[in-house]
């Protein structure tokens, strides 16, 4: 199936898609800063450039959107009609290399937290998951 949008404008379209400082991250670092949790963005020294780093917690929190991601069971994990074979190696590659860098951060003693783009909607929910997840010792 044909793209219905010239390549041009789906390239302007790709371009606008944001990798850090999305809106759902915001909306995670607001509600923990809210809770009295202090924390890093996007430490680079960390595999998997987590989004949020709590070191005192020795946690790393990823804010995954659902679509890229592929948040299993979510109505946003859709798969694109046009090029599906692109699609799907796009999606596997990056669950590949997020099962890695989760790997390797086990491997080190970080805990690390998943929040799913459609989760943030939910903020008390969110706020329980993550005290929840912050305080395990």
């Amino acid at each position: 199936m044909a793209d219905r949008i010239s390549r041009e404008h789906r390239s302007w379209n790709m371009s606008r898609i944001r990798g850090a400082d999305t809106t759902p991250e915001r909306r995670v670092r607001s509600l923990l800063h809210s809770m009295g949790y202090r924390f890093r963005l996007h430490r680079k020294n960390l595999p998997g450039t987590p989004d949020i780093v709590l070191p005192k917690h020795r946690a790393a929190i990823f804010v995954h959107g659902c679509f890229w991601h592929r948040h299993v069971g979510c109505k946003y994990a859709y798969t694109p009609k046009s090029r599906v074979g692109f699609w799907q190696r796009k999606f596997g590659e990056n669950q590949r290399r997020d099962r890695r860098a989760k790997q390797l951060l086990d491997e080190l003693g970080w805990r690390v937290v998943i929040v799913w783009e459609c989760e943030v909607n939910d903020q008390e929910k969110l706020k329980n998951r993550l005290k929840a997840a912050l305080s395990q010792t």
